[in-house]
């Protein structure tokens, strides 16, 4: 059975893997905090073939959902409402927009345990996985391949970083299923591996290349 997908945030990142899922055959519901009026908008207009929802509705909804809002609003998620299920955290820490939060400051830094070890704070009744945060909310549609085999060099790999296999697992078919190669490159922790700074961060790789530059990673670690 196909995945269900709640996307809570309807900018440019939640917007665009809202239309690349719906795009691959996904049953998607997406929310923003804006007005009833606003919803229908959104969904006749943005994001065509989704189901508009409160962020409450677009939770229960998915199997897995995305949260993509700015960081500094991550904890205006009510964290109840993902208790329990498998999260995607799409965000980065980006200081001219979300401020200095030394928190985060700390955990981006080198040597740090990456900003969703942060996030998981606040998440930590879900099974959080980190992915879809390296590439540009422009190229998720540019450069989705749904219709090409995993492995083929027209696809372009994404990272994933998880502590949960099972969360990790569903969250790589759903990368596949919309087009990319899902590279699991360790635990939550290895998600440094593609934040703002990194090697990764806004560059396209094939699986063998992320492959490659993760296991380089994990044995700089050792």
């Amino acid at each position: 059975m196909q995945q269900k997908i709640g996307i809570l945030g309807a900018g440019r990142v939640g917007s665009a893997i809202a239309r690349v899922a719906i795009a691959a055959g996904y049953d998607v519901a997406i929310a923003s905090s804006g007005p009833a009026a606003d919803l229908e908008l959104l969904a006749e207009i943005v994001t065509p073939g989704a189901r508009a929802m409160y962020a409450r509705g677009a939770a229960e909804h998915g199997d897995i959902v995305v949260v993509a809002v700015p960081l500094h609003k991550h904890t205006t998620v009510d964290a109840e409402l993902l208790r329990g299920k498998v999260v995607i955290d799409t965000m980065n820490y980006w200081e001219p927009i979300d401020g200095l939060l030394p928190e985060f400051a700390e955990a981006a830094a080198d040597g740090g345990a990456g900003t969703s070890a942060v996030v998981r704070g606040h998440f930590s009744g879900s099974a959080l996985v980190k992915t879809l945060n390296h590439i540009g909310y422009h190229d998720i549609e540019l450069e989705a391949r749904p219709d090409a085999p995993a492995g083929d060099p027209a696809r372009r790999a994404l990272g994933i970083a998880g502590d949960d296999p099972e969360a990790v697992a569903a969250v790589a078919s759903f990368i596949d299923g919309i087009g990319f190669d899902a590279v699991p490159t360790g635990p939550l922790a290895s998600g440094v591996l593609f934040q703002p700074g990194s090697a990764l961060f806004g560059a396209r790789h094939t699986a063998p290349e992320l492959r490659d530059l993760a296991d380089a990673h994990c044995a700089a670690q050792q």
